[in-house]
């Protein structure tokens, strides 16, 4: 039986979108049927592959943005330059078939067994395996302790900035706006910086566990602060992509 799922992880099979979300104007969410899906874990990602009529297959990896047990779905942002993102976030229409395998991935997981505060930072479009987390945690009915910091340029950028205002007490959602930020403006201004990870991190004496995803830039900045701030090494999971910010 193991045999036999490691192996439908790696086919490929033609996934139907039934709905596609547009979250930001770069950014839409991909809802899709996937045939005889056997269910994901939180923080996991797909591998989407896209053939041009001439035979040429360009292949890229995104984040599973869904909880388990909901529709996958993965969150794509525009890149002007990319090979794949162009398509999926301006061609793309429900009922269309695309090519993906998965799931794929087990280090940057959460399961919700761990009742120890869970902190989440992302830069980005970074925060799309941190968003199936907190699905996980809310669908789950879990007790832990949940902290998201999401860095953003502008409060334009903020990708589920609707959904994120409304996890309530249960997830506590703390932005940080690097670029330009609105009249009024009551979050952080501020790159995520030794400083402001001193603020908002959970204390080190309650086993806290961390998920950093962004640009490699940006995560490898966070994860050596939080083990500065004395978070255990190998309680800070990190996921990171290219310096662009996206994929």
């Amino acid at each position: 039986m193991a045999g036999a799922a490691v192996l439908r992880r790696l086919t490929w099979v033609v996934a139907t979108v039934e709905e596609v979300v547009e979250e930001t104007p770069r950014v839409r969410t991909i809802v899709l049927d996937v045939p005889d899906w056997t269910g994901h874990r939180a923080g996991q990602h797909l591998d989407v592959r896209l053939t041009a009529e001439d035979g040429y297959r360009a292949e890229r990896e995104y984040s599973i943005a869904s909880a388990p047990g909901e529709p996958v779905a993965i969150t794509v942002e525009r890149l002007e330059d990319g090979e794949v993102s162009p398509y999926l976030t301006q061609e793309l229409r429900v009922g269309d078939g695309i090519e993906l395998r998965g799931p794929v991935g087990g280090y940057f997981v959460w399961d919700g067994e761990d009742a120890a505060p869970l902190l989440l930072v992302a830069g980005g479009s970074g925060v799309v395996p941190l968003r199936s987390m907190v699905r996980h945690h809310q669908r789950s009915g879990s007790a832990t302790r949940v902290r998201l910091l999401y860095s953003s340029r502008t409060l334009d950028d903020v990708i589920y900035r609707m959904e994120l205002d409304e996890t309530g007490e249960r997830v506590e959602v703390v932005y940080t706006l690097t670029r330009d930020h609105p009249a009024g403006w009551r979050g952080y201004a501020r790159r995520v910086d030794p400083d402001l990870l001193a603020e908002v991190a959970w204390p080190v004496d309650d086993g806290a566990r961390a998920f950093v995803c962004g640009p490699t830039s940006f995560v490898e900045a966070v994860a050596m602060s939080l083990v500065e701030l004395g978070y255990a090494p190998a309680r800070v999971k990190t996921e990171r992509f290219g310096a662009t910010g996206g994929r």
